[in-house]
């Protein structure tokens, strides 16, 4: 089948191996995933301050907000009952199911572990511009690509245990007094694995053309990709140099320095 690339030139492509095909994915993952991004790297290195905290609770709330939208928006569209069942778990996993607390509520409690109001959090007050753009731009990804895309763009979980895992390693040692607030990464060391599992196989199963591969290891880009932007506005307003934007937070000096 000719293929056209991103460079618009057609090509003969043939189908990728089901294990070449599952390495371009861990490719993506190590070139792309946030992992290394700056503002992760200073987190990592004990370097942030409390305000650098708040400031990423903050912005990073608005994108946990939109998670059960955006599962919601890849749930309807499928005619799977089984795909079905299987997909709401997420939504429950992120909103609770009204006796445990879930993501969006833990994640609340991170908040206020930086120092700031959960109330800050729900009102969206000081989110990033950039923050929202980024983060609609992954709903409406979900919602206007092939199922198959939208799928496929969750896959950045493959890739999140290892970077959890060295998060709340280093937050303990360097950041003891949000210890309160890590009961998020605590659950999403299983939640992650099991539904990266899911949409992996699924991803796998239902690329059957090489043109679905392509599209399937693009969706993965662009979910990086959004990933990195969000991080990108918050070492670029806050880390190196500081200059939110009107109507941003803005952490108190006492903040900046503690």
């Amino acid at each position: 089948m000719s293929q056209v690339t991103d460079m618009g030139q057609a090509t003969d492509a043939p189908l990728l191996s089901e294990a070449a095909f599952i390495a371009g994915f861990h490719a993506i993952g190590e070139e792309r995933y946030h992992h290394k991004h700056p503002f992760h790297v200073l987190m990592h290195e004990g370097k942030l301050t409390r305000g650098h905290f708040q400031a990423w609770a903050l912005n990073r709330y608005y994108y946990q907000s939109r998670i059960p939208i955006k599962d919601a928006a890849i749930l309807a569209r499928s005619e799977d009952p089984a795909f079905r069942l299987a997909w709401r778990k997420r939504i429950l996993d992120h909103d609770g199911d009204g006796v445990k607390p879930g993501g969006i509520e833990k994640w609340l409690r991170l908040v206020e572990a930086t120092g700031l109001s959960r109330d800050q959090a729900l009102l969206g007050e000081g989110i990033l511009p950039a923050t929202r753009y980024a983060v609609q731009a992954y709903v409406d990804f979900v919602s206007t690509r092939s199922h198959l895309e939208a799928v496929a763009s969750s896959l950045t979980e493959m890739f999140s245990k290892k970077l959890i895992t060295l998060r709340m390693d280093r937050l303990r040692q360097y950041y003891p007094w949000l210890s309160s607030g890590l009961d998020y990464f605590t659950g999403r060391l299983t939640q992650a694995p099991e539904d990266a599992d899911f949409a992996l196989n699924w991803v796998v199963q239902h690329a059957r053309t090489r043109e679905d591969q392509d599209k399937s290891h693009a969706a993965l880009r662009a979910k990086c990709d959004i990933l990195w932007a969000q991080l990108d506005a918050l070492y670029f307003a806050y880390v190196q140099p500081a200059w939110p934007p009107p109507g941003a937070f803005r952490p108190s000096a006492e903040a900046l320095s503690a």
